[in-house]
């Protein structure tokens, strides 16, 4: 555990960030009083989302990748 001075947590601010994330605890004094703990987030980051999950539950037509080319081509060739 690491303790720092307000004015030094502020200089130093984006490296005492890289630390608490990598698992290091900074403990933030004010004229040698501790008043504040810098720690990384539990879980900060979001689990990868399993692809798949609705496989065999939604259907599309044969005809998907050919629905509507002619009106959505007009749309994109009308302003030329």
């Amino acid at each position: 555990m690491q303790t720092v001075n307000i004015h030094e947590a502020k200089t130093h601010f984006s490296r005492f960030v890289d630390q608490a994330e990598a698992g290091e605890e900074i403990v933030i004094a004010r004229a040698g009083k501790p008043v504040a703990r810098l720690v990384a987030l539990v879980n900060a980051t979001k689990p990868l989302r399993q692809l798949g999950l609705g496989a065999r539950r939604f259907t599309f037509p044969e005809y998907f990748d050919d629905f509507a080319t002619t009106e959505i081509s007009e749309m994109f060739e009308q302003n030329k």
